[in-house]
């Protein structure tokens, strides 16, 4: 039988973190990071404010004044706010259409890649039309009943674009 070689004054070998420990810190500082830019760029922009219905939130950034001052002298003003003719009805497609656009605004405004003045795109277009048919049903049938359009149905945004936005 062998002997067990003897214990030197320094003690036991002791080992390096693990690999598990040095994964653990970088997430655990990736997290911090995203968290900490998440948390200060959602209330540097005022976050918050776009869960409401108020449109003063959609006047946040710069490129919705004109929007926003033209809503306010619209007739459209009295009747309905931004989220009722730019997101889908029902509180699923609401707070989805919201995430999705509050996420391409602030790629787009951090990066600065936007146009200027801002353009619906086609997503959101799709969705204000089917809010204008939906608020204006019995006036759009009557004109769809009698239209002929070589493009197929008529396009509530095409001939009235400055509703609720006039300047």
């Amino acid at each position: 039988m062998e002997t067990p070689p003897p214990e030197t004054s320094t003690g036991p070998k002791r080992r390096g973190p693990s690999t598990f420990a040095w994964l653990s810190l970088g997430l655990s500082v990736v997290i911090g990071l995203a968290v900490g830019i998440g948390g200060f760029t959602f209330a540097y922009a005022k976050g918050a404010s776009y869960m409401t219905d108020d449109p003063a939130a959609c006047a946040n950034c710069h490129v919705m004044n004109d929007q926003y001052s033209g809503w306010l002298k619209s007739s459209h003003h009295t009747v309905a706010v931004c989220n009722d003719c730019h997101t889908p009805h029902g509180f699923v497609g609401k707070y989805t259409a919201k995430a999705l656009n509050g996420w391409h605004h602030s790629v787009a405004f951090t990066s600065g890649n936007f146009h200027e003045p801002i353009q619906i795109g086609p997503r959101n277009r799709a969705v204000t039309e089917e809010r204008c048919r939906t608020c204006h049903q019995p006036i759009v049938q009557a004109i769809d009943a009698h239209a002929v359009d070589t493009q197929g149905e008529l396009s509530c945004i095409r001939c009235h674009s400055d509703v609720g936005h006039n300047p």
